[in-house]
């Protein structure tokens, strides 16, 4: 994976007040946190678990830490009330938990097992600005990206991994417009890539 661009992150951070994600990309095991809103956040939130990381929990699910850019980007972007996720693999402490293309080495089945977990890292990306993911209002849209052969159609049942998962963790406001959109190769050979954006207060 590519190194961080922590300059522009720091540029992000100084010229966007609405910023809120812990020193760089939120990840780290050090206590620098930004200042302003994200400041206020982190006090108000203290020690406290979020009831939606509760219920990942009672899902199974931890959230995981946000995976380092493999490029010159930024894991998600608050523009207004909103969040967007740069595309999320299936990372798990740093490696793929599988590669190849649906419709030949991958099942349907486990593509969609393999969305899910792409659904959970975007949703850490989320956390890395908002500081809590309590403060998700709406999922708005999930587009989701298929590395398949090219005789594969069955695009939307893997991506419907990442789609009945969030509205499990969510319940109505989980409910998206999406897309699912077959192409022929993803970065490291993934099956599959999900972005998010989400409404926020």
């Amino acid at each position: 994976m590519g190194v961080c661009n922590y300059a522009a992150i720091a540029a992000q951070r100084d010229s966007d007040s609405k910023y809120l994600g812990k020193s760089g990309l939120g990840a780290g095991s050090g206590d620098h946190r930004p200042a302003g809103r994200a400041d206020r956040v982190f006090k108000e939130a203290g020690n406290r678990v979020s009831k939606i990381e509760q219920k990942l929990a009672e899902l199974g699910h931890t959230l995981p830490e946000v995976a380092t850019p493999a490029g010159s980007y930024l894991p998600a972007m608050i523009s207004g009330n909103l969040v967007f996720t740069a595309g999320q693999i299936p990372l798990i402490d740093g490696k793929l938990m599988a590669t190849g293309k649906l419709g030949k080495e991958i099942e349907t089945a486990h593509g969609a097992e393999i969305a899910e977990r792409c659904a959970l890292n975007a949703l850490a990306a989320i956390k890395s600005v908002l500081g809590d993911l309590d403060r998700i209002k709406q999922v708005v849209k999930v587009v989701g990206f298929v590395s398949s052969v090219p005789e594969f159609s069955s695009q939307p049942a893997v991506i419907n991994g990442a789609s009945e998962f969030l509205q499990r963790v969510f319940g109505d406001a989980g409910k998206h417009a999406r897309s699912a959109v077959g192409v022929s190769v993803l970065p490291l050979d993934a099956p599959v890539e999900v972005e998010l954006i989400v409404e926020f207060v």
